[in-house]
């Protein structure tokens, strides 16, 4: 008896090997008052008990988890407006050994993760993350949290998707 061996044939990812340019307009500004809606929203969460610099710390690192090279660079600039050490916006990628981080921060960087990779296990948000992030966190302010990290990823999602170039905002 002989057997078959099926393989599936995966394409390779590769970066591209020109110049970055965006496949469309980013598609928040073509239909009429989804940019507002979308500014509106991650204009409300702010003053809800996150601190600016995790809001940021968040956004910074769910756009590193997703590729988003154009959320990356706007996230630069905010942090620094926020005030954030280059230090901190530098070591974001490998916070779980950065000494720089309270224990608030690392609470909401752990949701931030696990929020942005759902795909990555069956228990996409673990009880543990939820519960060390409800420690730190009241429920407006993890309602705040929430509503940013998923704002980031929709704004990931749209940029990635349609190739919007770093630094053209």
């Amino acid at each position: 008896m002989t057997t078959t061996t099926s393989s599936t044939s995966v394409a390779p990812t590769s970066a591209p090997t020109h110049a970055p340019t965006a496949r469309m307009a980013n598609p928040a500004g073509l239909l009429p008052g989804a940019r507002d809606h979308l500014v509106a929203l991650g204009q409300a969460v702010r003053g809800q008990g996150v601190d600016d610099e995790t809001l940021e710390l968040t956004h910074l690192r769910a756009s590193q988890v997703n590729g988003c090279a154009w959320c990356l660079d706007f996230g630069l600039r905010s942090a620094r407006k926020a005030g954030m050490s280059d230090e901190r916006i530098v070591l974001v990628a490998g916070w779980r050994e950065a000494p720089c981080y309270t224990r608030a921060e690392r609470a909401a960087l752990a949701l931030a993760e696990s929020m942005t990779r759902l795909a990555d296990r069956a228990d996409a948000v673990p009880d543990d993350v939820w519960a060390e992030a409800a420690r730190h966190y009241d429920e407006q302010a993890l309602a705040a949290l929430v509503l940013w990290i998923a704002t980031t990823n929709l704004y990931n999602r749209l940029n990635v998707t349609t190739r919007q170039v770093a630094g053209t905002w």
